[in-house]
């Protein structure tokens, strides 16, 4: 046994965040860690990791009582932690964002051709094809996810945090990521495992513990337990279906893209989307599917092609996209989609002020009547309304996000990775709203890297390869083996 973990207790402002938790994990195993949002995860690892302090409990490294208080005394002691919020510099290299704070020096002059080769070294052992002198703000949110993953390797940790390592990544990218943990366990190293992407557990862990509101509510091994068992654990109760489909698209077309190109990111891409559709976009990292997003909504000026909504033309750019009722919820919600800082209700009402402004005065009382329908339908937990955003689980800053552009009411409403990082109970609630906005006529453009999800909830697929478009398929035609041979 490498971690043992008994009555571990925490609580914020007196409220349990963490109640009386027993962990286990064994020597070159792979322990997932599993719950909904808001389970106490996140508590549990940041207190391991020596960001939180215990309130009451034990916890036992190599047989010996460990007491951490910083996340540097977590290295040293080999327990290191990727975290799902990316946490990069984005003007320094990615090799520098790999070895921050362990740089190799010589008279405190910094060594750079000797980082340089260290994180070439690293990345070339993971099979990551990322150049290590490029600046962390140039990459993919998937690239710098995979450059997390090199930062926790490069402290030669004994317990590695892994917190939804995957939630960018596509299929082939996940499985090299695996193949990289299970030749690391191979030479007993122990990984604490997070994911809501329940088939990734079955595929790589070895162990499971279920968190459900700050407790353990069980554990045992994976070969032992189902996944409907799995998830009557997390969410106390059974799911009857995981995913909620009950539009029917028209014939008639809302939205045309003819000939979208993004000079050495995407060419000529042209696609019609119903009335009523959802329509879906897969292909693996690279292959243009947010970049095709970002030139139809406005956001990336070199874009060239035609865009329009209704047989209206849309100028490039977002203000236009949205006064024609389009609505883009970004891949990133934390980077591009929420103001971390600001309260829930200024986060919903962000989008739409427009529409509670007379003579350049908000009407508070519309506003809030606005703001608070969209925290009663899409069931956001929170202490209150003005409860700063960036406190709230993911999944329900994923709902937050999706109020503050539902509140534009928009014709069309495009997704990128609509259910990343969140749990399966919240993924069904973003599943039901999607099949009943676009069962009311509306529709719905719809990226994810998550292969079950774009065949469960869309109409049609487009695939992407090396920024072209190869195929769309039509539903009856969906199978996991075409999808991903037409996308690589």
């Amino acid at each position: 046994m490498l971690l043992k973990v008994e009555g571990l207790s925490k609580s914020f402002s007196g409220i349990p965040a963490l109640k009386n938790v027993s962990f286990s994990l064994e020597v070159g195993s792979i322990h997932a860690l599993c719950g909904g949002n808001g389970a106490g995860k996140s508590t549990f690892f940041n207190m391991l990791m020596g960001f939180y302090p215990k309130d009451s409990g034990k916890i036992y490294y190599k047989g010996k009582e460990l007491n951490i208080s910083t996340p540097k005394e977590a290295f040293a002691k080999g327990i290191a932690i990727v975290q799902q919020e990316l946490s990069d510099i984005p003007y320094l290299t990615v090799a520098q964002n790999i070895f921050l704070g362990q740089e190799p020096s010589h008279m405190s002059v910094i060594n750079q051709k000797k980082i340089n080769k260290k994180a070439q070294d690293i990345l070339d052992r993971l099979g990551f094809d990322i150049p290590p002198k490029a600046q962390m703000f140039r990459l993919s949110v998937a690239d710098k996810q995979l450059v997390e993953i090199a930062k926790a390797l490069s402290h030669d940790a004994e317990i590695i945090i892994m917190d939804e390592p995957t939630s960018a990544l596509d299929s082939e990218d996940t499985e090299r990521l695996f193949n990289v943990l299970r030749e690391l366990t191979s030479q007993g190293k122990s990984i604490i495992y997070v994911s809501h992407r329940l088939e990734e557990i079955f595929d790589i862990a070895d162990s499971w513990t279920m968190f459900r509101d700050g407790e353990a509510v069980g554990s045992g091994k994976v070969k032992d337990i189902t996944r409907s068992d799995l998830i009557e654990l997390m969410i106390g109760t059974s799911l009857a279906q995981e995913f909620v489909k009950e539009n029917q698209p028209k014939e008639e077309i809302l939205f045309s893209a003819k000939n979208i190109t993004i000079p050495h990111k995407i060419s000529d891409i042209t696609i019609d989307i119903k009335e009523g559709e959802i329509f879906g976009i897969y292909g693996l990292v690279g292959s243009g599917r947010s970049e095709f997003c970002d030139a139809v909504f406005g956001l990336d000026s070199s874009a060239k092609g035609e865009v329009t909504i209704k047989g209206k033309a849309i100028k490039k750019s977002a203000r236009s996209a949205i006064d024609h009722k389009i609505a883009y919820v970004t891949e990133d919600r934390k980077g591009s989609g929420l103001v971390l800082s600001a309260s829930v209700y200024n986060n919903i009402s962000l989008a739409s002020l427009k529409k509670n402004t007379a003579f350049q005065y908000i009407n508070k009382s519309k506003e809030k009547s606005r703001v608070m329908e969209m925290i009663r339908k899409f069931r956001v937990k929170l202490a209150s309304p003005y409860q700063i955003v960036r406190f709230l689980s993911g999944g329900n800053q994923q709902k937050v996000v999706l109020g503050q552009w539902i509140l534009t009411y928009p014709d069309l409403l495009i997704m990128d990775e609509p259910t990343r990082g969140i749990d399966v109970g919240a993924k069904r609630e973003i599943y039901a709203f999607m099949s009943d906005f676009s069962a009311s006529g509306h529709s719905i453009l719809m990226v994810s890297s998550d292969i079950h999800e774009v065949m469960g909830m869309c109409d049609r697929i487009a695939v992407f390869k090396h920024g072209e478009l190869i195929k769309i398929v039509a539903r009856e035609n969906f199978s996991q083996k075409t999808l991903i041979n037409l996308a690589a």
